[in-house]
């Protein structure tokens, strides 16, 4: 379960397409590339358990980064491209990284993110040069293509939006020190949806995020193909699928509203009986838009419900799902649970918050606290969200407890966006919530106190959103912006949100899409 024994076999087969350009590399280039990186990393003193930070768009070279961090023993954190230079610098900071490789398409972020960062060892940048910076390419050329004689197993940390307004790092350990050895959804994919050397992925989403590296890595440890998408479009996403007959894909349920809303004569053109998986995840996806999806598509359509965090996995296939309507599935990693507030368990079919015991043990980077309160004394571990189980073990998700909004499949936590917006000059309170959106699922709304209610309107409105667009990235911002004289709190303090998001969420049997 590793390119090395694909390069072996069959080191001409294309590893990875790029859907927009056509390049390709093949499991011999990836194996042969992935063994130089590790080489430079070792080259330049870093040793397994150091990190190193990758600031890359979906680009042809992005997994061999991956494997050859992971097979030296690496912390690899992918970071989103579409974050400020702020988000970013704190992201290499935090993690620690004392390497870092990015692009020319990223070089204005990354370059300014890493300026006076001291623990960098090394910068490397493809596809150009810049100040400071090593040329990519040229530092792996002279690296001997071999594999380096103490490979052990590396793995990722990624860093999703925290509750306090930082991002967190998610830290899980490598299952075991072999490269090549199996680990949970490795077996999963192989078992469940039947990945394999005759697989063809398409892969229509950033790679930063975890889902996607996380698949398309596991689909090339099987030996599969991957077709990877530089930007997702609806209609080159069905072209894509016809023209290289895609077995295989993982979207969001944002990609299934987009492609339903094509034109049916459009949609009858493109042929998608090659599919055998349709996997969707991330966020809920609306119970039409799904009955929609395997009427065109067939009962081909997967649905799990897990996080970065990997503790555990809920999974269920299209006839569960027709059987048991709006289910994320039954568990196949870990053992679910919920609990109310005090940590006891629920009977079925009573809400409460979800856990998973028995599920693989994971941190989060530089905050205790938050560690210890995902977790009972027991052991079991929850990614803060809220549902029932009913008689046949089926989950069924029905609220998040920390607010979190699900934004086009991305996480967006709040707190970040309100702490930014209450230092505006015209802004006196605020809170931000998700609110229902038919193609996103939530999209991000900020509800305002101005100090002045006379310059509430259509004008702050624009001015509040564009403040926001020039120092966080575009998925944390509000779409829109309500003006209330006074928010719902307590005399504590305490901002009462979910009485705000009621308003919103009306007539709906979930407070989740």
């Amino acid at each position: 379960m590793h390119p090395f024994h694909h390069a072996a076999r069959t080191p001409d087969k294309p590893a990875i397409v790029m859907a927009g350009s056509g390049t390709t590399v093949t499991y011999g280039e990836l194996e042969e590339r992935s063994n130089r990186f590790a080489r430079l990393l070792r080259a330049t003193g870093l040793r397994a358990g150091d990190h190193v930070a990758l600031i890359v768009e979906n680009h042809p070279r992005f997994y061999e980064l991956c494997f050859g961090a992971h097979r030296a023993g690496l912390v690899y954190t992918a970071i989103s491209t579409r974050l400020t230079v702020g988000e970013a610098r704190y992201i290499v900071e935090d993690c620690g990284a004392k390497a870092i490789v990015a692009t020319a398409a990223t070089a204005a972020v990354a370059c300014a993110a890493v300026e006076g960062v001291e623990a960098l060892r090394a910068r490397w940048m493809i596809d150009g040069a810049a100040s400071g910076w090593d040329g990519y390419e040229s530092a792996i050329a002279a690296q001997p293509a071999e594999r380096i004689p103490d490979e052990v197993a590396g793995c990722d940390m990624l860093y999703s939006s925290g509750t306090t307004g930082r991002p967190k790092g998610v830290f899980v350990p490598p299952d075991a020190g072999a490269i090549d050895a199996p680990v949970a959804l490795t077996e999963t994919m192989r078992n469940r949806y039947r990945v394999g050397e005759d697989t063809v992925y398409l892969s229509p989403a950033p790679l930063y995020h975890a889902a996607p590296l996380r698949f398309n890595f596991n689909v090339l440890r099987l030996g599969g193909t991957c077709v990877v998408m530089e930007h997702f479009d609806a209609e080159a996403f069905l072209r894509l699928v016809a023209a290289h007959r895609i077995t295989h894909t993982q979207v969001v349920p944002t990609m299934f509203v987009r492609m339903l809303k094509l034109p049916p004569e459009f949609r009858a053109r493109h042929d998608v009986s090659s599919l055998r998986c349709a996997i969707h995840a991330a966020a809920p996806c609306p119970i039409p838009v799904k009955r929609q999806i395997i009427a065109w598509w067939g009962p081909i359509v997967w649905e799990y419900y897990a996080g970065t965090e990997g503790n555990g996995m809920t999974l269920c296939d299209s006839h569960e799902w027709l059987a048991h309507e709006g289910t994320v599935g039954r568990a196949v990693v870990g053992e679910l649970h919920v609990c109310d507030d005090e940590g006891r368990e629920l009977p079925t079919g009573e809400a409460g918050t979800i856990y998973f015991a028995n599920g693989r043990p994971f941190e989060y980077h530089h905050d205790p606290d938050k560690t210890a309160g995902s977790r009972l004394p027991n052991g079991w571990t929850t990614l803060g969200d809220v549902g029932y189980v009913d008689a046949d073990g089926y989950l069924y998700l029905t609220d998040r407890k920390a607010h979190m909004i699900i934004s086009g499949g991305v996480n967006v936590y709040p707190q970040e966006t309100e702490n930014l917006l209450v230092t505006h000059p015209k802004v006196l309170d605020v809170a931000v919530i998700g609110v229902p959106d038919e193609e996103l699922g939530e999209a991000v709304k900020a509800v305002v106190t101005p100090r002045d209610m006379r310059d509430a309107g259509p004008a702050l409105e624009r001015e509040l959103i564009a403040w926001c667009r020039e120092r966080l990235s575009p998925i944390k911002c509000p779409k829109s912006v309500d003006f209330e004289a006074e928010l719902p709190r307590h005399p504590t303090g305490k901002l009462y949100k979910r009485l705000l998001r009621d308003r919103y969420w009306q007539g709906r049997a979930s407070r989740i899409i």
